[in-house]
């Protein structure tokens, strides 16, 4: 089955997609985004994806042109039409189409564009690696709640780190640790898990919130807290969470081994609650 697209109400194979070459997220990245993914069927934290979503439209003041349950409605019949196993669904809420102008214009109407893609997931052998990142300097804008379209600072850090061979880069704003420039981060030092608090510096992943509430439930001390680069490159283990990484254990940071060098306990206790819950709910 083809990747598909849903435009404004008309759904395409994805490579017929269209929008118009005037849409202020083409010309300006005035917009935001989402990603869901699927476990068989069944849309992760799909209400919290939405919520986040109205979240950030409304920080920005573009209105969603369909209803919560219009959307839900929308994303359930195109994971049935791509009928993949696993599905990555990426959402993306524009301005819409005026003639060039950096104001808002008076009259436009939204662009809402879905994708469907199957989920690529990350092998059982790098997860039983774990993975290296690097650090760099935080130069995004000042509002990282908002999930923008405006990534080009992520894109920046991304291809950095894949040139070191790492697989993601943590961002450093004024000696702090931020997130990821695609995923939130844990530290886990002692008997605490800990991980930076939410700020306008931050997204606070969907991923993220439920594995703080599944490490509780777990018994572990779940703190959230600033941690310098250093705290990070002192700790027993790390580990990053997000949408397409679930809970991915880290192994070395700016080459140089965290912990043992190996993915830890604490780690995969949080992996295993995560995918008991994912099995639970899908």
């Amino acid at each position: 089955m083809p990747n598909i697209a849903f435009v404004n109400g008309k759904w395409s194979r994805l490579s017929a997609a269209k929008i118009s070459i005037e849409d202020r997220g083409f010309q300006f990245g005035d917009g935001v985004y989402e990603v869901i993914r699927t476990y068989g069927q069944e849309a992760f934290g799909l209400k919290e994806h939405l919520n986040r979503l109205k979240t950030s439209a409304g920080e920005i003041e573009i209105p969603i042109p369909y209803s919560t349950a219009q959307l839900e409605t929308f994303i359930r019949l195109g994971c049935q039409r791509s009928k993949f196993s696993d599905t990555n669904i990426y959402i993306q809420l524009t301005r819409g189409a005026a003639p060039r102008n950096h104001p808002f214009p008076k009259t436009v109407r939204p662009t809402l564009v879905m994708t469907f893609r199957e989920t690529i997931k990350i092998s059982t052998e790098v997860r039983e690696k774990g993975v290296a990142v690097i650090s760099l300097p935080d130069i995004r804008w000042g509002r990282c709640h908002i999930k923008s379209l405006n990534l080009l600072p992520n894109i920046m850090a991304r291809e950095a780190a894949k040139r070191a061979d790492a697989f993601e880069a943590l961002l450093i704003r004024d000696g702090f640790v931020t997130e990821g420039a695609g995923s939130n981060v844990f530290a886990v030092l002692g008997k605490r898990v800990l991980t930076p608090p939410v700020s306008p510096f931050l997204l606070s992943g969907v991923t993220r919130d439920l594995v703080i509430k599944l490490g509780k439930k777990a018994g572990l001390e779940m703190v959230e807290e600033q941690l310098r680069l250093q705290d990070l490159k002192t700790a027993d283990e790390l580990f990053l969470t997000g949408t397409t990484v679930e809970v991915l254990p880290v192994i070395a940071l700016d080459n140089r081994s965290i912990g043992s060098g190996c993915p830890g306990k604490t780690t995969a206790i949080l992996y295993n609650a995560f995918q008991n819950y994912v099995q639970k709910t899908s």
